[in-house]
């Protein structure tokens, strides 16, 4: 080997040896800037959370509500006599619901998209089917109804919904949800008789009773007096149902109650009227019977029947108006059982709430926008004015 070629080799040597330096620094460099670029780089927003369910079912049930009173506003300037006047109840009815719906500080669109269903919400639906409720589904384009009658077959199919709803919201969303079906379901009845019409299928009460020998309550300890449940002071005469052992409590005084009045209704009564009067005592029977059995299906103590109850003094003179009183005064228990309850109970209860605004109705009694709730439509939030649609 030559030494020109010794020499040659080093110098190359060399070079490489400098270059390595080099070369680590522009990948150093090149990892800062690409680090660089990633930390710069804006981050996409997480996607909002999807409202509570029971959010959703309010939401959906003020929907409803303000496009059916706009309809029986548009509806009320096309009619004339009692079914007139049977509209324009319905839409007083439905302002007071909408504003015990509005959240406050809520704006209210001016136009209102076409009634949302769900597979659940079918117009014959019972609150005792046990639907797969969904307030949140792709609104169906519908014209709104044009009659008395179709409106009445709305209110129906909402009040359906909302006890759908009602069944799997949280407590007192619950009972809101019913109250407001309970009351659209009875007005829809009032409107479809005023039209002319038959009645719109709704919920039967005497549905949706659970089956006490399907539930299993486990009582551990329990001795079968009524004095032995820790609850037993919950469910005391003078305290408030504010549980649900106390809430079973009240619907039982309360069912035996109903029986003795209607026991001694039909010794004043005679005609047309005992007929249904003898009816509904069997009924209140079977619900006394179906109120103890759940109470021993919670744990919960039962109130001991008793051989007599107070009735207010003017019952025995006005033995109907007597008892549309006495069916009015359940409707809070039955309110209070609706929120206290969930499952099998709640359908019980929501059934009986219906029941009770039934029988209230056929005594004339008043079951107001909200049966089963102890609130002053004088409270709610008033409806502001309906924003204006965004144009695009």
């Amino acid at each position: 080997m030559t030494k020109w070629s010794v020499v040659n080799d080093d110098t190359r040597e060399k070079r490489r040896r400098e270059l390595i330096p080099r070369v680590a620094l522009l990948a150093c460099l090149a990892l800062v800037v690409v680090s660089l670029g990633m930390a710069l780089r804006p981050v996409s927003p997480p996607a909002p959370a999807e409202p509570p369910f029971s959010e959703q079912a309010r939401s959906a049930a003020l929907t409803d509500t303000l496009r059916l009173r706009a309809a029986g506003e548009q509806l009320g300037r096309s009619t004339a006599g009692d079914e007139k006047a049977a509209v324009a109840g319905t839409v007083s009815l439905l302002t007071s619901q909408a504003r015990a719906l509005l959240v406050p500080g809520q704006s209210v669109p001016a136009s209102l998209p076409a009634p949302a269903r769900s597979s659940s919400a079918a117009a014959s639906a019972s609150p005792s089917d046990s639907p797969t409720a969904s307030a949140s589904v792709s609104p169906a384009a519908s014209p709104p109804p044009a009659t008395a009658a179709a409106l009445a077959t709305e209110l129906a199919a909402s009040a359906s919904q909302r006890f759908a709803d009602a069944a799997e919201s949280d407590g007192g969303m619950a009972r809101l949800l019913a109250a407001v079906g309970t009351a659209q379901l009875l007005q829809a009845s009032s409107l479809a008789a005023a039209a002319g019409a038959p009645a719109p299928a709704g919920p039967d009460p005497a549905v949706g009773v659970p089956e006490i020998d399907d539930l299993s309550g486990n009582c551990p300890g329990a001795t079968g007096s009524p004095s032995s449940s820790p609850a037993g002071a919950s469910a005391d005469q003078d305290s408030p149902a504010a549980t649900l052992h106390g809430a079973l409590a009240a619907i039982v005084r309360t069912e035996l109650e109903s029986v003795y009045g209607y026991q001694v209704a039909l010794t004043r009564m005679d005609g047309d009227a005992a007929v249904p009067a003898s009816r509904q005592l069997t009924r209140h029977e079977s619900l006394a019977t179906d109120a103890e059995g759940l109470s021993r299906v919670h744990c919960a103590p039962v109130p001991p029947r008793e051989a007599g109850y107070t009735l207010a003094p003017d019952f025995l003179a006005s033995p109907a108006a007597g008892l549309g009183a006495l069916e009015a005064s359940a409707l809070t228990a039955y309110g209070d059982l609706v929120g206290l309850s969930d499952g099998q109970t709640r359908q019980w209860a929501i059934s009986g709430l219906v029941g009770a605004a039934r029988r209230s109705a056929l005594w004339g009694a008043e079951t107001g926008a909200l049966p089963g709730l102890a609130a002053d439509p004088q409270e709610f939030p008033e409806l502001p004015e309906p924003s204006p649609t965004p144009s695009h």
